[in-house]
């Protein structure tokens, strides 16, 4: 990552969920972008001993911003518990005084194998990983961090990272039910706060190529290309140059409440991912 052109210099933004993932990638080229990048969840270096640990930490990734010339900071923050999330949307306005750019990507939701099985047959349990650290936590972070982003001159962004395939139903019933929730979230939200100028948009990507997905593979970066069921797969930082687009974007507006895949948007906009490829939409079976 190369800090060069800085469409943002000057934005503030909060992704949440940012120690790894999606939330790892989209922090990441915010700040090459040249967006001050704030970074919370719950994987800090102070609390790895937490069993909602794993690999990667906030430090880890701010470091990474900031050996590459952007900046930002990190802050531990379990977006479940209100008050840790006002604590930091209180901490964002006390140092910056405003809020451009919200990546809501906190995501409780894959504590449990996600199995294409009936309703019936799966732990009620996902309720509770894909609603409450999932669906509530993004209300909540919307609900302390949007009076900031409306008094932040300049309109504003809300992500909702999501999956969205043209409504297809993707095979688990409460992965389905919680992930539509999001999108149904950022179009009620974006019908409130258009004549604040803040477009809100769920944010689809394809394949990712997650920590956890290497290691469920038992590759890594470097040896992907080697795993035949992950040719057709994106890297975190995919969705990240397709969040920090949009952010550009003075008519993003337009989009607001409306999905969008990546993949799409890579080829509207003219990025490509790491490795060069325009990697296309990922789209389930009929």
């Amino acid at each position: 990552m190369e800090m060069q052109s800085k469409p943002l210099q000057g934005r503030v933004a909060l992704v949440t969920g940012g120690s790894r993932g999606a939330g790892r990638g989209i922090a990441l080229e915010l700040a090459q972008a040249g967006a001050y990048v704030y970074i919370t969840g719950r994987s800090s270096t102070a609390s790895m001993d937490e069993p909602s640990a794993g690999p990667g930490t906030l430090e880890e990734v701010l470091e990474e911003i900031e050996r590459y010339g952007g900046a930002g900071a990190s802050i531990r923050c379990d977006h479940t518990r209100d008050k840790e999330t006002e604590a930091a949307l209180a901490r964002i306005d006390a140092e910056q005084g405003r809020l451009d750019i919200l990546v809501n990507n906190v995501w409780g939701g894959n504590a449990l194998p996600i199995e294409n099985k009936p309703f019936w047959e799966q732990p009620v349990r996902h309720w509770d990983n894909m609603f409450d650290s999932g669906v509530r936590a993004q209300v909540m972070t919307n609900y302390y961090a949007i009076p900031l982003m409306r008094r932040t001159e300049g309109g504003g962004l809300i992500i909702h990272t999501t999956f969205w395939d043209r409504d297809r139903y993707v095979g688990n019933f409460y992965y389905d039910l919680a992930k539509n929730a999001l999108v149904r979230m950022a179009y009620g939200l974006s019908r409130e706060l258009r004549a604040d100028g803040i477009a809100v948009i769920p944010l689809s990507p394809g394949w990712m190529r997650t920590e956890l997905v290497l290691d469920s593979m038992q590759s890594d970066e470097r040896h992907w290309q080697e795993v035949e069921a992950l040719k057709d797969s994106e890297s975190t930082a995919y969705i990240g140059r397709a969040v920090a687009a949009l952010a550009a974007d003075p008519g993003v507006i337009d989009k607001s409440g409306l999905p969008q895949q990546v993949g799409k948007l890579a080829a509207e906009y003219g990025f490509t991912d790491t490795d060069g490829r325009l990697v296309p939409v990922f789209e389930l079976p009929e």
